[in-house]
C-alpha cells in the first residue's frame, strides 16, 4: 500500500493535501502521516497542507476515523475508474505506473466490460465471483451470459451463486502446453490460440475452446510422428488407454521385447506413453486335463472361473448416501413449499413404505406419533385449520419415511417422495474424503470424467482433484439423486412385498387371481382344529410355505 501511495504521488501528486496546526511555532500533522511519508520518499521539495485550529480531542477522531472508516474500492470501481483514466489519455502503463498496480492487473479488470449490466451490478455490490469463476463468465458471449442469469438470477435479499453461473458458461479448453502440432496443422484444423489474463505470471496461458479441432490436430501429429516400434492405443469412454489382450503394464524399465503404447489422454489432450509386455504362449494342454485353481480342463487356454469385479460404491458408500438422502429428505418436508395433494400423496406413499411396523429413521416412537395426531384431534374433533393439519402432515411424513441403509428404510417411496418435492437440491457437498474413499477406482475415475475432472493414475489423486474441484460448491454423487432410474424400477419391481395364497402360492398384492383363490379356499370360522399352521423354509425366502402337523 505504501508504494502504491508513492507511485501514485509521483504520478498525479498529493490529491488531497494533510492537515496540520501550528504548535510552539511549528507545523503538526492531525491527518495525513502516510501522505507526508511518501511525500519524501517521492523526493517532493514541499507540498501544500491545511492549516486548522487547534483541538486535540477533535485531532484525535480525525485520525482515527481517517484510517478506520474507510471504504475500499473494489474491483468493479477500479475499473470503472481506469476507464475514465482511459478516456482521458491515460495508457495501461501510465495508469499502472500512477497505482502500483500490474499492467495484467489493469488488462485483467477490463474483462469487466464483457459483462452482463445485471451481473455487473451485483459485483459493483461487493458480491465477488472467484478469479476461476470471472474469467469463466468473461469469457462467454454476452447472448449466453443473458440466458444463464436468466435461469440463476438471485431472489431479492440473496446473494449470487457465481459457481452455478460459471458452471453453467463453461466451456472446455485444451491448452497450448500440451499441443504437439505446428501452425500449420493448427490452421488447418481450426484451432485458435486465446490468452487467459489469468493465467499465473511467466506461465504460457493460452489455451483454445475448439476441443474437436485440438485433438484432430494432436492425432494426426502422433500418427505421423510414432517412433520405430511404436504403438497407436486406443482409449475407452473414460478416457484410460486400452492395452491388447492378455498384455501386461511394464512398471519398471522396458526390456528390448517391450512395447511402447501412445495415446492421447482424452482430459488434457497431452500425449502419453506406456511400457507393456505380451506374455508368452502357453503350451497346449495334453488330454485335456484339468489343473488347479480353476485352470482350463479343456486344454482351451480359458478359464472357466467367473472374475469377480467390486462394486462402484462400498457398503458404507451405501448407507452414507441412505442417510445423506434421509437428512435432505426431512429437510425439504420441513421447509419445501408443498402443495396439499401432493402432501396427500405423500402420506399414502409413506404408509406404504417397506418399513412401516414403524420404525422411524426420525427416532419418532409410537408415542410421539401419537401427540402428532393429538395436535390436529383435540378433544375428540378433527381441526379445520389447514396450517395446523399442514404441520402435522410434515411431522408425521418425517417421522415414518427413510432412505436409512437399516431397518428403517422405507425402500423406493421415500426415493419418489424425496423427488416430488426436490429434496435433492438438500443434499450436501459429497466431495469428501471420507465420501469418495467409498468409491472404487473405477467408480472415482468415473464420477470424475462426468465432471470434466482430470483422471489420474492413481486413484487417491483422481478423489483430491474431485475434492479440489467442488471445494466452493456442491457435488452430488449421481447415484444418490432421489429420482428412480430404469433399473431402480426393475428392482423395485422384484423386491414388491408378497404375501402366501393357500392354494394358489406367494403373489403380488395387486394379482388379480388373489382374492378369487382366497374364496375358493375359504378360512375356518374361528380359530379352532381345523386351522392349519404354515412354516416357511428360513435358508429359501422364495419356497413355498409347507403344511405342518395339525
Amino acid at each position: 500500500m505504501d508504494d502504491q501511495l508513492v507511485a501514485s504521488i509521483k504520478a498525479v501528486g498529493i490529491v488531497q493535501p494533510p492537515r496540520v496546526k501550528e504548535a510552539d511555532g511549528r507545523l503538526v500533522i492531525i491527518v495525513g502521516n502516510r501522505r507526508a511519508k511518501a511525500a519524501i520518499t517521492a523526493g517532493l521539495a514541499e507540498i501544500d497542507v491545511l492549516v486548522c485550529d487547534a483541538d486535540e480531542a477533535a485531532d484525535a477522531m480525525r485520525s482515527m476515523s481517517e484510517n478506520l472508516i474507510r471504504a475500499s474500492m473494489t474491483s468493479v470501481d477500479i475499473w470503472r475508474a481506469t476507464e475514465a483514466l482511459e478516456g482521458q489519455g491515460w495508457n495501461e502503463q501510465a495508469i499502472s505506473d500512477a497505482l502500483a498496480l500490474p499492467a495484467r492487473t489493469i488488462r485483467r479488470l477490463k474483462l469487466l466490460a464483457n459483462l452482463h449490466p445485471a451481473m455487473l451490478e451485483f459485483m459493483a455490490g461487493g458480491s465477488m465471483p472467484n478469479e476461476d469463476q470471472l474469467r469463466t463468465i468473461a469469457s462467454a458471449s454476452r447472448e449466453e451470459q443473458t440466458q444463464v442469469w436468466k435461469k440463476h438470477k438471485p431472489k431479492k435479499g440473496h446473494d449470487v451463486y457465481w459457481h452455478e453461473i460459471a458452471r453453467g458458461l463453461a466451456k472446455r479448453r485444451m491448452p497450448f502446453s500440451a499441443a504437439k502440432f505446428d501452425e500449420d496443422l493448427a490452421r488447418a484444423y481450426g484451432v485458435v490460440w486465446e490468452d487467459d489474463l489469468f493465467a499465473p505470471a511467466g506461465e504460457d496461458g493460452r489455451y483454445t475452446t475448439n476441443v474437436e479441432g485440438f485433438f484432430g490436430a494432436q492425432q494426426e501429429w502422433l500418427q505421423n510422428s510414432l517412433p520405430e516400434r511404436g504403438i497407436l492405443l486406443t482409449t475407452d469412454e473414460y478416457g484410460r488407454h486400452e492395452l491388447p489382450k492378455k498384455a501386461e503394464h511394464v512398471y519398471g524399465k522396458p526390456g528390448k521385447n517391450d512395447h511402447i503404447g501412445h495415446y492421447l489422454d482424452s482430459n488434457s489432450g497431452e500425449v502419453r506413453t506406456i511400457a507393456y509386455r505380451m506374455p508368452e504362449p502357453k503350451k497346449p494342454v495334453k488330454n485335456g486335463n484339468a489343473g488347479k485353481h480353476g485352470e482350463p480342463t479343456d486344454g482351451s487356454g480359458e478359464s472357466d472361473v467367473p472374475t469377480r469385479t467390486r462394486p462402484d460404491v462400498t457398503q458404507k458408500g451405501a448407507a452414507m448416501i441412505g442417510d445423506l438422502r434421509t437428512d435432505a429428505l426431512h429437510q425439504a418436508l420441513r421447509e419445501a413449499t408443498i402443495d396439499d395433494h401432493i402432501l396427500l400423496a405423500l402420506l399414502i406413499l409413506a404408509f406404504g413404505g417397506k418399513n412401516v411396523s414403524v420404525q422411524s429413521g426420525s427416532g419418532m416412537d409410537a408415542f410421539e406419533r401419537n401427540k402428532v395426531c393429538k395436535t390436529i384431534a383435540e378433544g375428540g374433533v378433527l381441526t379445520m385449520d389447514h396450517d395446523v393439519l399442514r404441520r402435522a402432515a410434515r411431522d408425521m411424513l418425517t417421522g415414518v419415511l427413510s432412505c436409512r441403509d437399516n431397518m428403517t428404510d422405507s425402500g423406493f417411496v421415500a426415493r419418489i417422495a424425496g423427488d416430488a418435492i426436490g429434496a435433492s437440491l438438500c443434499l450436501p457437498n459429497m466431495a469428501t474424503e471420507e465420501f469418495l474413499s467409498c468409491l472404487s477406482k473405477a467408480g472415482i475415475e468415473k464420477a470424475a470424467s462426468a465432471e470434466g475432472v482430470r483422471i489420474e493414475p492413481r486413484g487417491k489423486d483422481t478423489r483430491a482433484r474431485l475434492i479440489e474441484r467442488f471445494k466452493d460448491s456442491v457435488y452430488v454423487y449421481p447415484a444418490a439423486f432421489f429420482k428412480l432410474t430404469e433399473d431402480d424400477l426393475t428392482k423395485g419391481k422384484a423386491s414388491e412385498p408378497r404375501r402366501y395364497v393357500p392354494g394358489v402360492g406367494w403373489n403380488s398384492p395387486d394379482d388379480d387371481d388373489v382374492e378369487e383363490a382366497e374364496a375358493e379356499v375359504g378360512q375356518p370360522e374361528d380359530g379352532g382344529d381345523e386351522a392349519r399352521t404354515e412354516t416357511r423354509n428360513a435358508n429359501d425366502p422364495g419356497d413355498e410355505y409347507s403344511a405342518a402337523a395339525e
